[in-house]
């Protein structure tokens, strides 16, 4: 998280850790992406310069600027206090985490359906902590898309290859989707997926055992679903609670869907972190 008291403030993140993280690829190609200080736009090349906007002018609806200038202002993330993990598996399943910590966590799924154009820009300048479980066919297929989310501040974990219910199923095919997709996800971005997402949440022991073999330390379901602006709880107080799990996908409306969880978690007096910082 960062350091600074409010979480609307630009990151300043310096440029060269971010050209390196972008570099990350398996063929070794190097998709290089300039983000200066104080500019926060990602795109492939440096953007021309632009007038400074009227200090008294709002932001057209719907746009960049607007979705900024509608999130709420956080209060610090305190230090993350890992969760202890066994030291053997099968893999730890949650539906939330197992933390006291005034922190909630922000996940997006699938990534085949639709991934609107302003999300990483709005990570970005937002400064907001996601996770992607990603199917591996869609990473593979639009691999910048997700790389720019990640050099925003996303990382990337596992979400199968076929996007198929698991339970039931032999440990074999658990093992083919799991260690497959985690497979390709670590050739793409240069790092082994260490949590995994079961399609549709469903799930079963050999499921939690394969995903351990696969390199998975926890699987997560989730505790909100957020679609088309609206936070829909499972829980009858209708409150995002400490360590609690959003659930939204890559579909079109996902810009409202994460503008609605900053709200929601900042009604809870609580502030969005990253769940890898607490499975380690």
């Amino acid at each position: 998280m960062s350091a600074t008291p409010a979480r609307r403030i630009l990151a300043v993140v310096p440029v060269l850790a971010l050209l390196v993280l972008s570099a990350c690829t398996a063929g070794g190609t190097v998709h290089a992406r300039q983000i200066t200080v104080g500019q926060p736009a990602l795109s492939a090349a440096p953007a021309a310069p632009s007038a400074s906007p009227s200090p008294t002018a709002k932001p057209t609806p719907g746009s960049l600027d607007w979705y900024v200038s509608q999130v709420p202002t956080f209060p610090e993330a305190p230090p993350p206090q890992p969760v202890p993990l066994p030291a053997t598996g099968p893999a730890q399943f949650w539906h939330r985490l197992p933390t006291d910590q005034k922190v909630a966590f922000i996940t997006i799924d699938d990534g085949g359906l639709a991934r609107p154009p302003e999300v990483a820009d709005f990570v970005w300048r937002a400064h907001i902590p996601v996770t992607m479980f990603l199917n591996s066919p869609a990473a593979e297929e639009h691999t910048d898309y997700f790389r720019q989310i990640m050099v925003a501040g996303g990382v990337v974990e596992n979400h199968t290859i076929t996007h198929t219910s698991l339970a039931g199923r032999s440990y074999d095919r658990q093992k083919h989707e799991i260690c497959g997709a985690a497979d390709k996800l670590q050739a793409l971005y240069g790092k082994r997926p260490t949590l995994f997402r079961p399609p549709f949440g469903e799930h079963d022991s050999t499921t939690l055992t394969a995903a351990y073999d696969c390199g998975a330390k926890a699987v997560f379901h989730w505790t909100e679903t957020v679609h088309e602006g609206k936070v829909r709880y499972q829980t009858p107080e209708k409150v995002v609670h400490p360590g609690d799990v959003l659930l939204m996908h890559f579909r079109p409306a996902l810009m409202d869907d994460l503008l609605a969880a900053l709200k929601a978690i900042h009604r809870a007096g609580l502030t969005p972190a990253l769940l890898e910082d607490y499975v380690r």
